[in-house]
């Protein structure tokens, strides 16, 4: 049985099915296999360029590569997990196709440098299409915030009533949240776009190879400086999934305040039917399933984020079979990151926002209280002494069940005769977001400025 093994020469004895069972990988890294075939191709043409191999040896590789990668895109090879992975599954079906030649394909490297290179590859055009979806929900939340820019509901902060703010303001914060995900993404790919290949298993090789050519044909700007440092390290998948566990943050939020929105005791949206969800035995019931299972499949990613940094904490230099553990954690932080954003992009352009019940809850909670504050500074009172007559005019007007603005002159005179018939129009809660110029503010000026930027940026 051991000579099945592509390493079997040493072995006298076949390998135990239970543990072939337990350590293979072949079910979830064959997710590499295009990858794979695009380093090999790579490699060959190398060896071929630095006279290892002959050009027709070479070619004749790349021929069969691209045939197995036709037949696993056909649905025509089957992975055995017998060949514990996605490395030996595509060198023993090329061998098969190409025979004796396709074993010299190894030649000058390990499976600890080509599974880096494979890896970095496959997360390098992952970490891309985040960067993507990420547009795609910007995209929406602009086009969302473009159509209400004139409509004001509560901000709040402690999630109670603090100052009226436009829809699209609130909107456009999460569009900042998340371009700055996707900044860290595209910086990350700095990091990612390394090529390995030319470390071999940890010392490097006497073989007279060209890590840069490879590096160019993979289209990465960079490569390895340290052969074991190349083959041992996994923070080019580390950092990723960081990046992906605070875009789930961020989406987390937005979920979570849509869920709130949805509630008829806030009742600002309604949730579209093909992102909601009904009750087994309440019938009035709609339930927004998308954004908690979102914000659920939150803690998904910071558990592979966690999951991969425990890994990694207490390996000695150089490879470790453990290092087979950072993808299981990578593809299912991906495939919840990209799924949600496709959702939430879908969703979100879908969304029914009810302005009249943000506008009705704007004059619940007195959230015109900081522009009675400021108007009275402006009059020439100190902040400190406005805060306290403002506090004031607010426990009246609450006790008669009454906002500051239905107050009448006499009774906001008393407080401070600083007060005059100006006051109504301080008051009025559309007045106090147009007033807001500064930029980055609520004001329908910066809003429109906001906008035209991440536009721009999206384009």
């Amino acid at each position: 049985m051991a000579d099945e093994k592509l390493w079997g020469g040493r072995f006298a004895q076949g390998t135990d099915e239970l543990v072939e069972e337990y350590t293979e990988s072949v079910s979830f890294d064959m997710a590499l296999y295009e990858a794979d075939i695009a380093g090999s191709m790579a490699h060959a043409r190398m060896l071929a360029a630095q006279g290892v191999i002959t050009g027709d040896e070479a070619e004749e590789m790349v021929r069969g590569l691209d045939q197995v990668r036709q037949e696993i895109e056909s649905g025509e090879y089957s992975f055995s997990t017998k060949l514990e992975d996605v490395h030996m599954n595509v060198e023993s079906r090329l061998t098969e196709i190409i025979g004796d030649t396709g074993k010299k394909l190894h030649t000058g490297r390990s499976r600890n440098d080509q599974v880096a290179l494979d890896f970095r590859l496959y997360i390098a055009s992952r970490v891309e299409e985040w960067i993507r979806g990420i547009k795609g929900v910007v995209a929406v939340l602009v086009e969302c915030a473009s159509r209400h820019v004139d409509t004001i509901l509560p901000g709040c902060t402690h999630l109670q009533p603090a100052q009226p703010v436009s829809l699209a303001h609130h909107l456009l914060a999460y569009c900042w949240m998340l371009r700055r995900d996707a900044e860290r993404m595209e910086d990350s790919l700095k990091r990612i776009k390394v090529s390995p290949l030319g470390a071999a298993a940890l010392a490097g090789t006497t073989y007279p190879l060209d890590p840069k050519r490879v590096a160019d044909e993979v289209g990465f700007p960079e490569v390895f400086r340290n052969s074991m440092d190349a083959v041992s390290d996994r923070d080019f998948v580390v950092e990723p999934v960081f990046c992906a566990s605070l875009a789930m943050t961020h989406l987390s939020r937005l979920c979570e305040e849509l869920i709130l929105w949805a509630n008829p005791g806030f009742g600002y949206v309604r949730l579209p039917d093909a992102y909601a969800t009904g009750s087994s035995i309440m019938p009035q019931k709609k339930n927004p399933d998308v954004c908690e299972v979102m914000r659920g499949k939150t803690g998904r990613v910071y558990g592979a984020l966690v999951g991969l940094l425990t890994t990694l904490k207490g390996l000695p230099l150089a490879y470790n079979r453990d290092l087979q553990e950072d993808k299981e954690p990578f593809l299912d932080a991906d495939w919840t990151l990209s799924m949600s954003l496709s959702l939430l992009a879908g969703m979100m352009s879908e969304m029914e926002f009810r302005p009249e019940r943000m506008r009705r809850a704007v004059k619940e909670g007195f959230l015109n209280a900081t522009e009675l504050a400021d108007y009275l500074v402006g009059k020439g009172m100190p902040f400190r002494e406005a805060h306290h007559v403002t506090g004031r005019a607010v426990a009246q007007a609450e006790d008669e069940g009454l906002g500051l603005e239905d107050l009448s002159l006499d009774v906001l005179r008393g407080f401070s005769e600083l007060i005059g018939e100006d006051v109504f129009e301080v008051l009025d809660y559309d007045a106090a977001v147009a007033r807001r110029v500064t930029p980055g503010s609520t004001g329908p000026e910066s809003v429109r400025a906001q906008m035209e930027e991440l536009a721009e940026w999206i384009t």
